[in-house]
């Protein structure tokens, strides 16, 4: 099994808040990220997909390919974006980077598997110190 993974990066803002609970107790939840004015990120998507090496051609998936989809599918529906507010595959959803992961793995699964490979990993850092890796 070969593993090959693109990096593709993005700038969003986003709160985390729950709208039952007072400033009080988001604020003791979720610390600085509840501030109610967002807050932002300069993100790193990494995309691993698997599968088998193509005799013919080489590759395992043409990275081209994987990049426009990725961008068309998630980059340009996020970066620059407010999370909360304006991003379609995240409405109704805590905007956490673990949701994120998650509903951005539920966008590319399928698109993935009609570019020949199978989607393993979408790993998003959110700062040098934190990522988040989501394997489905």
């Amino acid at each position: 099994m070969m593993y090959i993974t693109r990096r593709e990066r993005f700038n969003a803002a986003h709160r985390l808040f729950r709208p039952e609970y007072s400033d009080t107790k988001n604020m003791e939840v979720f610390g600085k990220c509840s501030n109610p004015n967002w807050h932002g990120h300069n993100y790193e998507l990494f995309v691993t997909v698997k599968g088998t090496v193509d005799p013919e051609t080489g590759f395992l998936i043409n990275l081209k390919a994987l990049s426009k989809l990725i961008r068309e599918k998630i980059i340009q529906k996020i970066d620059h974006k407010n999370i909360n507010l304006e991003v379609d595959f995240m409405q109704g959803q805590m905007a956490s980077t673990e949701n994120l992961s998650v509903a951005i793995w539920n966008e590319l699964e399928k698109p993935v598997r009609h570019l020949g490979a199978k989607l393993h990993c979408v790993k998003i850092c959110e700062s040098e110190n934190n990522f988040v890796e989501y394997f489905g």
